[in-house]
């Protein structure tokens, strides 16, 4: 099932569905939307909004999914993250720009969507105490669910075939 219906996100652009429509799955979509209203962009969180933002941004980059990639640069703009934290973010170690806290919750978000690239035993318990050096367990259980969302949305969009294009 394809869908050449667009959606349009910003008034210059347009998204396209080339392969598949998610919404033909009720379960799917509910889930999704579930994912969404808990811990999506729009969502009340107890970690800091501007943070969120550059963690589902961080996902979207690793993921390749250019529908994220569009939304998300623009929510992290509306959350009020600095323009050089967005520029940067896809060599945010390579910059002073974050926290010690940041850069814990990312590097843990970059191990978790990466699972296949990261020794469980080792590297992961690294990355999981260095977030919990910063953050509490409630805290923590929110970056997990920011960042599994945000690979479930990737993967949906990616199926899907979702496109930015400019608006006819």
């Amino acid at each position: 099932m394809t869908s050449s219906e667009g959606i349009t996100m910003d008034e210059d652009v347009q998204i396209t569905n080339r392969r598949l429509d998610a919404r033909g799955n009720e379960a799917l979509s509910r889930m999704a939307r579930m994912g969404a209203e808990s811990f999506g962009y729009r969502a009340e969180l107890r970690i800091d909004r501007g943070l969120a933002q550059l963690l589902r941004l961080r996902v979207s980059q690793l993921n390749s999914c250019t529908y994220c990639l569009n939304l998300h640069y623009q929510a992290a703009r509306e959350a009020g993250v600095p323009r050089a934290k967005i520029d940067t973010l896809t060599a945010w170690w390579e910059t002073e720009l974050h926290s010690e806290a940041e850069q814990a919750a990312l590097r843990y978000a970059e191990a978790l969507t990466r699972v296949a690239d990261t020794d469980p035993d080792t590297a992961f318990q690294r990355f999981h105490d260095a977030l919990a050096a910063h953050f509490g367990p409630e805290e923590m259980l929110e970056i997990v669910a920011i960042v599994v969302n945000m690979n479930i949305w990737t993967r949906i969009k990616l199926a899907e075939g979702a496109m930015p294009g400019a608006v006819a």
